[in-house]
Parts: C-alpha cells; structure tokens; sequence
C-alpha cells in the first residue's frame, strides 16, 4: 500500500473525501517531491501535484506514481473542477500547519464543501519509516559520520567554535549534504555546560568540546553529537565522559519494539542521578523522533509514559551532564527501533578523544 493510500484510507474512516496538503514536508512525504509553490490534492479517486513552471518537469520526474503533475493557469478553477467532478463534501486541511488566515481563504474560495481539521494523521503515519526512508537516512548519517571524521584530521586547538563549526559543514556539503539538518552546536569550556549553545568566535577553550550536527540528504535528517577534549583529560573530565557514555549505552540498550518512552529516558537518567556530583544535571529528555524534520514523534522522554515505541521508527538517544559555569558533555547516536533492540546508523567513535 503506498502512502497516499494509507492516507486515503484514514480520510475514509473519518468521513473526509478530499484532501489539500499545504505543508512543505508533508508534500514531500506523500508525493516524494520537494516544492515551495503549490499543493497537493487528494481525492479518494485521484491525486494530484498542482505546481508552476519552475518545478513542472522535475515534478513530473521525481514525484510517486500516485499523482497527475499539473500547472493550471487558475488553481482555484482546477481544484473547484475537481472536487466536484469527484463529489466531495468534507475536505481536509492540517489545522496544525494551516494558518487561520488561509482557512478563512479557503472556506470563502470554495464555499460548497466542508473544511476540517485533520489533525496529526500524515505526520503519525510519517513516524514509521519504510526501507527506502532508512535508506536515506544511512545516507545522511554516512554523511555527518565522514564530517566528523574528516573534522579530526584538521581540528587543533588553535581553532575558534565558529571555524569548528564551519568545518563540519564544508564536510557535510563536500560528502553529498543537500543542507543541515539544523544549525550546528560547537561550543567549549563552560559554554559546552550550554546544551543548545551557539558556536562563538572565540579560541576554543580548554576542557570539552561538544560538538551537536547533522546532515540533510534528499530531504531526511541526521543527528549527531560527540564531545572531545580540548587538552588533557583529568580524572574528573574523564569520570564525567565515561558517565555519559555509560548511561547512553543503558538507554540504547532500552530501546526496542514495546518500549516505554519513558522507561527508555528512566534508564539513563537513573544511572546518571547515581552520582551524587551529577544528580539533576541532565535537564532535557533523552532522545527524540528523526525524519523529514529533526524533531518529530515520538520523545523518550519523563513525562513520555504510556507511548510504546514501535518498529520502523527513528529515535535519538542523547543523554548529558552539565556543570554550568564549568563544563558540559553530551554523546548522540540516531537508531532504529526493532523488534529485539535497534539498528544503530551512526558509526563515530565514543573514545575520549583529547586535542592537544
């Protein structure tokens, strides 16, 4: 069954005859093309991809089987013709995405039918990934892994967290990246107690670097983050490395088809609380859903209790410690969940590493 037809067949159980897609990414995930003038129509007859000149051939290239590519010269005369030559009655719209304004505009363009609001129903169905989705996400990650090992072969101390940061994604984009996954994280010495902080033109400092970044590839995102040692690692520095990276492996080791969300985040967490110095230092959750977007369903996450992980979907697990005003440590790895555990697609190195 293909995605418009598991989405059909959704809109029917709901009484929904029709439905304009409008969200760039959930264009993207049912069509298969990426396009910023336009929509999507579905009936439970036809679909179609309503675009212009710019992105008519390559639509009519790379878009699924499932759609008809047309360029009406009056999109409001085409998409009228169809939804009555295909009786529609109760159309659906992404009330998440959907501004009020553009719902006011829809309901005065097309008065004869019925607009509702979908909900969640393409982004539940865009949680589990199929083969091909996987696929392109080894892509992505092969991709931010190589960065990141390239980045190794260059990185010295005298470098500023702008110029790391700008490293990484020159690797990205040299490997094949068609962009970011989102902004890139390369922050040092007490900055890196800064879980989101933004990279500085300034020296990188002494004590952990931590390093948060990932690649885009046809669309479909990595994430990843590994923490390395400006200097020598002393004994706290090493206790602190070696903490995270033990309760990362007890929540990878969580994660499995049936899972609780929540149980996953508890089995890092506790590790980490443990430790009397480290109780309460890691704040955000442990991990989050990854696809055609960075953040997406479901969360490992405390208050995540009752969401069973399934197979075919996509999770980070990231825990973290840190000492604000002192220093900070994370460790990310993107995996897929399965039946007995995951398939893990990032490859770096979780060795300290020291930058001397």
């Amino acid at each position: 069954m293909t995605r418009v037809e598991k989405i059909r067949s959704t809109l029917k159980s709901r009484g929904i005859d029709a439905l304009i897609v409008l969200d760039e990414l959930n264009q993207q995930y049912l069509s298969g093309f990426a396009f910023t003038d336009g929509l999507l129509l579905i009936t439970q007859q036809r679909a179609f991809l309503i675009t212009d000149f710019r992105y008519f051939e390559m639509a009519e290239n790379e878009a699924y089987s499932d759609f008809e590519v047309i360029m009406p010269e009056k999109r409001l005369d085409t998409v009228t013709k169809i939804l009555k030559e295909d009786g529609c009655n109760a159309v659906g719209l992404e009330g998440a995405s959907v501004s009020y304004e553009t719902f006011l505009k829809y309901s005065e363009n097309y008065p004869f039918v019925k607009f509702v609001d979908i909900g969640s129903i393409i982004e539940e169905q865009r949680e589990i990934k199929d083969e091909s989705e996987i696929a392109l996400m080894q892509k992505a990650q092969d991709i931010t892994d190589n960065a990141f090992s390239e980045l190794l072969k260059h990185i010295t101390p005298n470098m500023t967290e702008i110029e790391v940061a700008a490293e990484l994604e020159y690797f990205m984009r040299k490997s094949g990246a068609s962009g970011l996954a989102f902004e890139t994280i390369a922050v040092s010495g007490d900055a890196s107690a800064l879980p989101h902080g933004t990279p500085r033109n300034v020296k990188l400092k002494s004590g952990f670097l931590t390093m948060d970044f990932g690649a885009k590839y046809k669309g479909y995102c990595s994430d990843m983050t590994r923490t390395v040692v400006i200097g020598k690692a002393d004994e706290k520095i090493k206790q602190l490395y070696n903490t995270v990276l033990e309760a990362q492996k007890r929540g990878i080791a969580a994660v499995r088809a049936g899972a609780d969300c929540a149980e996953c985040d508890k089995a890092a967490r506790d590790f980490i609380d443990s430790y009397e110095e480290y109780k309460g230092t890691f704040g955000h959750s442990l991990g989050h859903g990854v696809g055609l977007f960075i953040h997406e369903s479901p969360r490992l996450s405390r208050v995540a209790s009752g969401r069973a992980l399934r197979v075919g979907e996509i999770v980070t697990v990231e825990p973290g410690i840190y000492l604000y005003g002192k220093y900070g440590c994370r460790i990310e790895d993107m995996v897929a969940v399965q039946e007995n555990g995951v398939y893990n697609f990032t490859h770096s190195t979780k060795e300290l590493i020291e930058i001397l």
